[in-house]
């Protein structure tokens, strides 16, 4: 038992070390800047753009993330492509108010799992946000042609995702979930029907409190649906979570009745 414990204490321990030192092979390093300068106003609906050079022995995901006084700042920042080799990348960010300030650029590579997306370079400047149309003195050439080049990737990713989604395997899945929940929904309603009908005194007051946040569920779904027809987009997942719920307290009622013996009927 203590050999056992000993070896997978290594074991993590190895783990956790080459999840911290997966990427140390990535370097990245600030080219430049637009708008340019180590002192910035955005102006209303600008972004900062952030130029990189990378190099890495492995497929990575770069991020531009900024921060204020060392927290994450209020601002949106891109999503990354896969990137492997050598080459140039770049990020971005706006801010969400007018107020908004970064005082810190961390430029972070890996897969973005919090113990192996390790921050690899640092750029230290004052952003701060304008109520002012920004001052049009033309993108650089570079900022266009990353924007274009990142539009297209994700064109890639989307259409890869949904030949994914077409695949024999999803296709699979998806039918074994519809049915799973469509198996969970009508058993939901039908197992407190039953207790309903078949139990007497307690037993059936018992049953009616899962019948009862059934009905609930399924009437707020409609009619939250027609005051607003986007407030229930998940309403399988609602009927799903509370249809499991009723089939637990009918199974733990049912284990109670055998229990105490009660009669059937």
């Amino acid at each position: 038992m203590r050999l056992h414990a000993t070896i997978a204490l290594v074991a993590l321990s190895a783990w956790l070390a080459m999840g911290g030192s997966a990427y140390a092979d990535t370097t990245v390093e600030v080219l430049e800047t637009y708008p340019a300068g180590t002192q910035v106003t955005l102006g209303s609906d600008q972004s900062f753009y952030v130029r990189l050079a990378y190099s890495t022995d492995q497929p990575v995901r770069i991020w531009a993330e900024p921060y204020f006084q060392g927290k994450p700042a209020r601002a949106g920042s891109n999503p990354s492509q896969i990137y492997s080799g050598s080459g140039e990348a770049f990020g971005w960010f706006f801010f969400m108010q007018p107020d908004d300030q970064v005082d810190e650029i961390r430029i972070k590579a890996g897969d973005g799992g919090r113990r192996t997306t390790p921050v690899v370079a640092t750029l230290h400047i004052d952003v701060r946000g304008g109520n002012t149309p920004a001052a049009d003195h033309g993108e650089p050439a570079w900022v266009t042609d990353m924007r274009q080049r990142a539009a297209q990737a994700q064109q890639t990713d989307y259409e890869a995702s949904m030949a994914d989604a077409a695949s024999p395997s999803s296709m699979a899945f998806f039918a074994v979930f519809m049915l799973l929940m469509l198996t969970v929904g009508v058993s939901a309603f039908a197992a407190p029907a039953w207790g309903l009908w078949r139990w007497h005194g307690g037993w059936r007051i018992a049953a009616a409190v899962p019948a009862v946040m059934m009905a609930f569920v399924v009437l707020r779904i409609v009619l939250g649906g027609l005051i607003d027809s986007t407030s229930h987009n998940l309403w399988p997942f609602e009927i799903l979570c509370t249809g499991a719920l009723s089939l637990v307290v009918m199974g733990v009622l049912a284990l109670a009745r055998k229990f105490v013996g009660a009669k059937k009927t």
